[in-house]
């Protein structure tokens, strides 16, 4: 008599053709073929080592470095040897990267205020600042408190900027 094994889990059954035809709308057996179930209790009474470095070892060999090809490695190197490499540009730093910060907001005017006896801004100058300048939506203090940059999509000019220039140092930075 021809049995048929039943998987569950880690439990392996075997059981007769009939029995297992009055269970076979439960879903909680899965039906195997008598070649299959031997072969799913073989792995599920595998060693688990081989099984961890067979898959090591397909891991390991389907990543690796990028694609060697042949027939672009010859002109690349003499290339190469005849050009200097470009330096890699140094990540922005102090005015540079809080001016880009202002940029990437998208702002259609950009303005720098320093003070023109070039000392750090006090409260007193931030105060002034945002009182005739309500439209600039972002500041940001840099050069260690000696200068702040706004962003804003309102023309200054049009506002209270004559007022601004009479006490600090005026820079355009919109087209820049």
């Amino acid at each position: 008599m021809k049995k048929v094994c039943l998987v569950v889990g880690q439990l392996k059954k075997e059981m007769s053709p009939a029995k297992a035809q009055s269970r076979k709308g439960n879903s909680n057996f899965i039906v195997f073929s008598w070649r299959l179930c031997a072969f799913a209790g073989g792995l599920i009474q595998t060693d688990p080592l081989p099984v961890c470095l067979v898959l090591l070892l397909f891991l390991t060999a389907c990543g690796g470095g990028p694609a060697a090809d042949t027939n672009s490695a010859a002109p690349a190197a003499s290339a190469s040897s005849s050009e200097t490499p470009a330096p890699a540009s140094s990540p922005l730093t102090g005015f540079a990267k809080d001016l880009q910060y202002i940029k990437n907001g998208g702002y259609t005017y950009v303005w720098i205020f320093s003070r023109k006896d070039g000392k750090p801004l006090d409260k007193a100058d931030g105060a002034f600042l945002r009182t005739n300048a309500p439209q600039v939506v972002d500041w940001v203090t840099t050069d260690e408190g000696k200068k702040v940059i706004g962003g804003t999509n309102f023309n200054l000019e049009e506002g209270n900027l004559e007022a601004i220039k009479k006490r600090f140092v005026t820079e355009d930075y919109s087209g820049r």
